[in-house]
């Protein structure tokens, strides 16, 4: 196995990042501009359309703003509606099958949680290596006296 990633480590899906920002900011500004061109729109309505392109922006930036942030004492995923720290002994298996959408991690409460920020959309090379680089880094940090799994 290849040396891990030293940390604390960020893996987050950067030409999908690029590209919703870029089209966000694109869309303000367009929406913005033709509503101070249009000279019979009163203030309200220029308003109203200058409202309308920023929160087109900030829905793209929502999803530009997934990530996963490993550090010493285990991750914080970054999706879209929220965000959840995780202790490295709750990771029990970092899974990117082929045509899954993103990561998901197996949770030791028999749950399993998406992570967002390592997706194979545009730069599918680019994730499955992130998504080795966090399954090694899960399992290097993984409990490994079966005294503890005893309860």
């Amino acid at each position: 196995m290849s040396e891990l990633p030293v940390l604390p480590v960020t893996f987050r899906p950067g030409h999908t990042r690029v590209i919703l920002l870029t089209a966000g900011l694109a869309i303000f500004v367009t929406i913005s501009g033709v509503a101070l061109l249009l000279e019979q729109l009163g203030p309200g309505e220029k308003l109203s359309f200058i409202v309308t392109g920023g929160l087109i922006f900030w829905a793209l930036a929502q999803l530009a703003r997934v990530k996963v942030v490993a550090d010493e004492s285990g991750v914080t995923v970054v999706n879209i509606a929220g965000k959840r720290r995780l202790e490295w002994a709750e990771i029990l298996r970092v899974n990117l099958r082929p045509g899954d959408p993103w990561v998901f991690l197996d949770l030791s409460d028999g749950t399993s949680l998406p992570a967002l920020g390592i997706q194979p959309g545009i730069a599918k090379q680019h994730a499955i290596a992130d998504a080795k680089a966090l399954r090694a880094l899960a399992e290097a940090h993984a409990v490994r006296d079966p005294e503890q799994h005893q309860g």
